[in-house]
């Protein structure tokens, strides 16, 4: 009987988690070993690689935006409403596993990752990066 008890807790465990996983919505990843929440943050370093990758294609699949005139695109700015922020795409995400929390909006020189959470630029990728 006890053993029984502890085989429903741990199945009530489980169900839970998995719940708390999904509600978590598409920014928050879970392993199967282990659980392990990708969340975006307000930095993001990325190797010369990497932000060739996420420039070449990107600017394949997306149009270029003309930036605000009072808009400077630096680490640590927020996106205006005026701009079109996009989740990013998931063969990028697949290629470039920690750019998969983050969004980003494709200027015409500057490719912005942006934080979904308060729209904050955390990484700044120029062309012939």
């Amino acid at each position: 009987m006890k053993l029984q008890s502890i085989a429903i807790a741990a199945a009530v465990a489980l169900a839970s988690g998995s719940g708390a996983a999904f509600a978590a919505g598409p920014h928050t990843m879970s392993n199967d070993s282990a659980t392990m929440q990708m969340t975006p943050k307000d930095n993001l370093a990325l190797t010369r690689t990497q932000k060739r990758i996420a420039w070449r294609d990107i600017s394949k699949q997306t149009s270029s935006e003309t930036a605000p005139s009072n808009f400077t695109a630096k680490v640590g700015a927020t996106v205006p409403d005026d701009l079109s922020i996009q989740p990013m795409p998931a063969h990028v995400a697949s290629r470039i596993s920690a750019l998969k929390p983050y969004d980003y909006a494709l200027l015409r020189k500057e490719l912005l990752i942006v934080n979904p959470s308060d729209k904050k630029v955390v990484n700044v990728i120029k062309h012939r990066a």
